[in-house]
């Protein structure tokens, strides 16, 4: 597809597609692009993904980026997901170790420059990787932040230059949890111990009754997302 087709194609599905399910919606972007991938995060909207796409396609690409300092229970997921679904997740690397990172920008760089460390260990080997796909897929939700308010189901991601599926934009936490619950799906242990938004070990904490979901993602700096949507 040139731009002009990408962009008459987003039209059109976003408009069609937006009162219909999730898996209405995979069906058509396993079905457009054999180029195709799903972004994974092992957190709950994500698993419900995996799960989805391994009943419509179970040839369709799932990365997730290795940062090196996900939780362990977040790496515990992954190796339960891959055993249970008999796949593998394609894993998606920085460029830098932590120690050579440490050496060009200082120790503790989430500290001192969150941005520029999730530029190095997520939005940077995102870019890479989309390089070799056509669409993408991904589990933003609409009520999880201010920032994704406006998310369409379908939408050209201007950021990396292709199309962007987002099957779980119009869906509530709840939703994802009673599909979890309803198709016994795999997830991470972590959300029974008060963290909704799960990230790397040093920029994640529980969440406290009362606050925000998100409230746990890098809770002591003005940010609140790590660059990979918008």
């Amino acid at each position: 597809m040139n731009l002009f087709e990408k962009e008459a194609f987003v039209t059109k599905a976003a408009e069609e597609f937006e009162n219909q399910s999730p898996e209405a919606l995979l069906k058509l972007a396993v079905e457009t692009f054999p180029s195709l991938t799903l972004a994974c995060s092992f957190g709950a909207e994500d698993v419900v993904l995996v799960d989805m796409l391994q009943k419509i396609n179970p040839n369709v690409d799932i990365f997730y980026l290795d940062t090196n300092v996900h939780f362990a229970e977040t790496y515990e997921t992954r190796d339960r997901l891959e055993q249970h679904y008999g796949t593998k997740f394609v894993q998606v690397l920085p460029k830098l170790t932590l120690d050579e990172q440490a050496e060009k920008f200082g120790d503790e760089l989430w500290k001192s420059d969150a941005n520029q460390c999730c530029n190095i260990r997520k939005v940077d080997p995102l870019t890479d990787i989309l390089k070799n796909y056509d669409a993408w897929i991904t589990g933003i939700r609409r009520d999880q932040a201010p920032t994704r308010a406006n998310a369409k189901k379908v939408e050209y991601d201007v950021k990396f230059g292709l199309i962007k599926f987002n099957p779980l934009a119009g869906w509530t936490s709840e939703d994802v949890w009673n599909y979890i619950r309803e198709n016994d799906v795999i997830y991470n242990p972590l959300h029974d111990r008060n963290f909704p938004s799960i990230g790397c070990t040093h920029c994640t904490r529980p969440v406290a009754e009362g606050e925000d979901p998100r409230a746990g993602r890098w809770a002591s700096i003005e940010k609140t997302e790590c660059g990979l949507h918008k």
